[in-house]
């Protein structure tokens, strides 16, 4: 399971290893699902708009927008 925080006035989320910049968490751990997280980025992350910036466990901030347009994971086109 994971946790984000999200600071609405600030459109700030905090993600933990949920999305990076260009990837995604890891689900090759016990108890990890695939499809479970790529369905909970999409439901519960880009509800929360584009232009909410995001913190990850790991790496450079983005933008939820920035990766529905570029990440390979979980850009809209790949699911269109």
């Amino acid at each position: 399971g994971h946790v984000v925080f999200f600071h609405e006035q600030a459109r700030l989320a905090i993600v933990g290893d949920v999305l990076f910049q260009g990837s995604i968490g890891r689900t090759d751990f016990p108890r990890g699902d695939y499809d479970t997280l790529i369905a909970s980025i999409q439901t519960k992350l880009w509800p929360l708009g584009d232009d909410v910036t995001f913190i990850p466990g790991h790496g450079p901030t983005s933008t939820f927008g920035q990766e529905r347009a570029t990440n390979p994971f979980v850009a809209d086109e790949r699911f269109a």
